[in-house]
């Protein structure tokens, strides 16, 4: 065995607490980093190379019947920057019994220049008659061979499921051949067609806006009714990964800072305590290089184990967040890919390496008689100051000799105040980040209602829910009339759901109409104001970004075949749907269909009201119209959310954890480099339990300061990841969400920065209060 390897074994020895908070520090910031860089990957790669496999459709555009013919389509794929098209596909909108709104296209077959679909189960169409449905993980499970029955349509025509595909561009809810088109519209004929193209540069939105401007002039004028540019199918196809990808990123980056800032000052600790013993060693021949050598193998050593244990931890973690994104694009084996690993392992052995290394050279560059004189000694006079005030407080003594310990290492008090504060800014962004993930949860839930009256039947099987249940204006207006006879009402409102279409959305849109005041009704605007009258809505950001809209435009449903325009006054808070939903005042669609009534309706009631009491007369009134009203609110969650409040539970305390280390190195180091001052303190009539608050006192001041200075971070890391999480799923978030930290709140979590110092410090006060006082003395 080499000299080198013997003196890097010995000095691992004596050290086993630091070389342990080294190989800790290591872990969590692998294990972070694993994760943050296979959920970033993870959020973009399925899709981009699902994507690209397919040649998916960079640009969807749906274009008018009556305003060009399948040869003026045909003539668009010469367009300035196409590059490919397929089409064009005969298009209809038709809605199954018992099932919701389909979009249909024609397609003679799967495969083309633009857009190939993969069946994955059963077969593609190929008489009139068949019908091919989408595949949809989060949906219903489709039975092959099942009918789906038109009856409103003329022939009342029946179509059997042959077979489901993928389209990765989401291109249609199901397909049949081109001769089929016919059948299913009122008229006998198309009732559009549908292209599909790729562009030589479509990478960002004002590209993909070129592009569409570029195929709008090689079609006549109006010809073009809606488009789907590929950057939004992305981004809902990613949504659910991508959605951990910033606050995984924000804990990455708090666990690197953290860790180099505890190996840093645990090495630099080390060194600075072996000064000493690297004067012994230069003594007996080794060269400065053998000791940076020797010094940055006592690093390595444990942080290459700490690295290889953090590796396995952050694939078991990315594990199951990685299968829910190999479900939804059909991928097999998706896991952390081999790039994310050796760029985590090089860059983390890197910072332990680097740190090491500079401080290591350092005492390296002492001459040997220095390194043999300075040994343990601080600086000649610092502290004294403190000392002295610290003398004059009116605490125990064993209390102002602890709260003048840190001014004596200013540096290695400093490293310990900087855990602290990245420790707590970790305990506040967790904090808030549960809070506003609760604040999501009541939001996008809009059940403010202190009592709900349903008229709507349990819904039946199908691809969509059925959107309404419909009920005559006699009994809308008996409910309303039940509803505003009890003495404890407040106010009401009525609503109700149909489906309509919007230019550059695939399928229905579900949309909700009230009758009366509902802005009480739990829901949250990020801009804008609530609707007010007739002919004003409200919408979430996907889909007005679907629709390429903006808050103050006009926009264009398709309602029961008839056009109604809306004025989009506010953007709202919305997940259902994927936020594909508008909300708007009842009168609105009832120009385009008068037989809408209100099918629910929600009661808000006067302060102090015993809601069960109201809900028993309530029913008693209702009981005739065979309708009944509860004061149960549905609340619905989600299990990403779960899942990030776990992940974000178990990171933060692996982060306070290590914070913790932070300080317990620096207290040992600073233990055993003063172990002869406690064996004099010892010697004069300090008691174990005294020297237990001496050594926890020393982290108070460190400790407070960290907390103090950690909360503001805190606060910084979740305005600004919140938002981040929010753009990561195509979503603007209220006011409401962000502001959700109280006064006693943030005193609290800065308090527990000295609570994370204090606990630091417990294992080396316990191992201080036990040595013996001859021991402590006969220590060099």
């Amino acid at each position: 065995m080499s000299a080198l390897v013997r003196v890097v074994r010995s000095g691992m020895a004596r050290r086993r607490t630091q070389t342990l908070v080294i190989a800790l520090a290591a872990l969590l910031a692998v294990t972070a980093s694993v994760l943050a860089g296979a959920l970033l990957v993870a959020s973009r790669a399925p899709f981009d190379k699902a994507f690209g496999r397919q040649h998916g459709a960079q640009l969807t555009a749906q274009f008018d019947a009556s305003r060009a013919g399948p040869a003026q389509l045909a003539a668009s794929a010469h367009a300035s920057g196409v590059t490919g098209s397929s089409g064009p596909f005969p298009t209809a909108t038709v809605t199954p019994d018992g099932a919701g709104t389909l979009s249909v296209v024609g397609r003679a077959g799967p495969g083309g220049a633009v857009d190939r679909l993969t069946v994955t189960e059963g077969r593609w169409a190929r008489r009139t008659g068949e019908i091919v449905l989408a595949a949809d993980p989060d949906g219903p499970p489709v039975r092959l061979g099942q009918r789906l029955n038109f009856p409103d349509l003329p022939g009342s025509p029946t179509l059997t499921v042959v077979g489901t595909a993928r389209s990765v561009s989401r291109t249609a809810d199901a397909w049949v051949v081109p001769a089929q088109i016919a059948g299913l519209t009122g008229s006998g004929r198309a009732g559009g067609y549908q292209m599909l193209y790729r562009f030589a540069h479509a990478a960002t939105e004002a590209q993909v806006a070129r592009d569409r401007a570029a195929v709008t002039a090689a079609v006549p004028a109006g010809a073009l009714s809606g488009a789907r540019s590929w950057l939004s199918v992305r981004q809902f196809a990613t949504r659910e990964t991508a959605l951990y990808v910033p606050f995984l990123v924000a804990f990455g980056v708090l666990g690197l800072v953290m860790s180099t800032l505890v190996v840093g000052n645990v090495v630099a600790g080390a060194v600075g305590t072996g000064l000493r013993r690297i004067g012994v060693l230069k003594a007996v021949g080794c060269t400065p290089g053998q000791v940076v050598r020797a010094y940055g193998a006592q690093a390595l050593v444990p942080a290459t184990i700490g690295t290889g244990l953090g590796l396995a931890a952050g694939h078991l973690l990315a594990t199951p967040l990685l299968a829910d994104t190999s479900a939804v694009y059909g991928s097999v084996g998706l896991g952390v890919s081999a790039g994310v690993d050796v760029a985590v392992v090089g860059g983390g052995l890197g910072v332990v390496a680097g740190t090491a290394w500079l401080s290591a050279w350092r005492a390296g560059r002492l001459r040997t008689v220095d390194a043999l004189a300075v040994g343990r000694t601080p600086a000649a006079g610092r502290g004294r100051t403190a000392a002295r005030l610290a003398a004059r407080l009116p605490v125990p003594r064993a209390v102002g000799l602890g709260l003048a310990r840190p001014f004596h290492r200013p540096a290695r008090a400093a490293s310990m105040v900087a855990a602290v504060v990245f420790g707590t800014a970790a305990v506040t962004f967790a904090v808030g980040m549960a809070a506003s993930l609760g604040e999501v949860i009541t939001a996008k839930n809009h059940n403010a209602a202190d009592v709900t009256v349903s008229a709507r039947q349990p819904e039946g099987p199908g691809r969509v829910p059925p959107g309404t249940t419909r009920v005559t204006a006699a009994e809308a207006a008996a409910v309303r009339a039940a509803i505003a006879a009890q003495p404890s009402t407040r106010d009401q409102y009525g609503s109700v759901t149909t489906e309509a279409e919007v230019a550059g959305v695939t399928g229905g849109v579900p949309v909700f109409g009230y009758d009366g005041d509902a802005s009480w009704g739990g829901f949250a605007m990020v801009s804008g104001r609530w609707i007010r009258a007739a002919g004003e809505a409200v919408a979430a950001s996907p889909l007005l970004t679907a629709s390429g809209a903006e808050v103050g435009d006009t926009v264009t449903l398709t309602v029961n075949g008839s056009p109604v325009r809306i004025r989009i006054v506010g953007e709202v808070f919305d997940t259902g749907q994927q936020g594909l939903r508008v909300f708007t005042d009842l009168a609105t669609l009832r120009t385009a269909d008068p037989d809408l009534h209100p099918a629910d309706h929600a009661v808000r009631l006067v302060p102090g009201t015993d809601a069960d009491a109201y809900v028993t007369h309530l029913n008693a009134a209702l009981k005739p119209l065979g309708v009944s009203a509860t004061d149960t609110r549905s609340v619905n969650g989600s299990d990403g959310v779960v899942a990030i409040d776990t992940l974000a539970a178990t990171l933060t305390l692996i982060l306070v954890a290590v914070a913790g280390l932070g300080v317990l190195g620096g207290v040992v180091l600073d233990t055993h480099e003063r172990i002869r001052d406690l064996g004099i303190h010892k010697a004069l009539g300090m008691t174990p339990r005294q020297t237990v608050t001496l050594v926890i006192a020393s982290v108070v001041l460190p400790g407070l300061a960290g907390g103090v200075l950690g909360v503001p971070l805190g606060l910084a890391v979740h305005r600004t990841v919140m938002p981040a999480m929010g753009d990561s799923a195509g979503l603007r978030l209220p006011d409401v969400v962000l502001d959700v930290y109280r006064a006693p709140e943030l005193l609290l979590l800065a308090l527990g920065g000295t609570a994370i110092a204090v606990l630091g410090a417990l294992l080396p006060a316990g191992w201080a209060a036990r040595v013996r006082t001859a021991t402590a003395l006969r220590t060099e």
